[in-house]
């Protein structure tokens, strides 16, 4: 066994990416066999098999695009909405402590209960769809914007101050990038929030979307299309991640200046 956190070099962490990877298929791949029922658990091979009537048959293409196109509006409406506020409740006490109590209670709201409400407000279509994902990101990223607004190192702050810097001049200079800098990998951890209520919202006056299309399949007893869709899922959020993580190092490159 080697020393406890140690870091690993690159291709030898692929390797064992590659080996967890070959694990589990094999795994599953005699599970499944073992069950023998594709409407229990369907093969590896039996989910890659669904994909032709998927695209053909269910236009699964087609059906991505359209949560996708909800998911990154639901999130750019979030971020619109949360940053600004996080920062004048982070930065200005009486504001933060008039709402401190509010941001603890939202949290707390289960939002699947809540779907008649965004109903009742924005009608049945993709307006609301997009509005009820941006409240499922906005509820948890508002506090963490808050916090992380709280959490700036007080040395920047009296560094600015010493050079003559002015309040407006603190906030742009000094809290605006050493904030948006780490909300940055809070706001690529909560990419997941949206694709987990992507099925709620898309299952009302269904118009299509994959977790639309998820949901049909399970009804059916299509397990190796439900799987596939996850799959594909899956595949766009990492996909997602990587995009986050290119986009941070080209605006916060003093993040990665010891070469990480």
């Amino acid at each position: 066994m080697g020393d406890l956190r140690e870091s690993l070099p690159k291709r030898t962490v692929l390797l064992y990416e590659l080996g967890g990877v070959a694990f589990v298929l094999v795994a599953w791949q005699l599970v499944a066999m073992r069950i023998n029922s594709i409407a229990i658990l369907p093969t590896p091979l039996e989910v890659l098999g669904s994909f032709p009537e998927l695209h053909f048959q269910d236009l699964i293409v087609i059906n991505t695009l359209y949560s996708i196109r909800i998911n990154l509006l639901g999130y750019l409406w979030a971020i619109a909405l949360a940053l600004p506020l996080g920062f004048a409740l982070g930065l200005f006490s009486p504001l933060g402590a008039i709402f401190n109590r509010f941001l603890e209670a939202i949290r707390y709201i289960p939002l699947t209960a809540v779907t008649g409400l965004f109903i009742a407000w924005f009608g049945i279509y993709m307006n609301m769809k997009v509005q009820f994902l941006a409240f499922g990101i906005f509820v948890y990223l508002l506090p963490v914007a808050v916090e992380r607004v709280k959490e700036l190192d007080e040395v920047y702050v009296q560094t600015a101050q010493t050079l003559g810097a002015s309040k407006w001049q603190i906030i742009t200079k000094v809290f605006v990038p050493g904030v948006l800098s780490r909300v940055m990998d809070d706001i690529r951890v909560l990419t997941a929030i949206s694709w987990t209520y992507i099925i709620v919202a898309e299952l009302v006056n269904n118009e299509g979307g994959i977790g639309a299309l998820i949901f049909r399949a399970s009804r059916q007893s299509r397990l190796d299309k439900v799987f596939a869709g996850l799959f594909v899922i899956i595949l766009i959020g990492f996909i997602q991640d990587k995009i986050f993580i290119w986009l941070d190092r080209r605006i916060f490159k003093y993040k990665y200046a010891n070469g990480k």
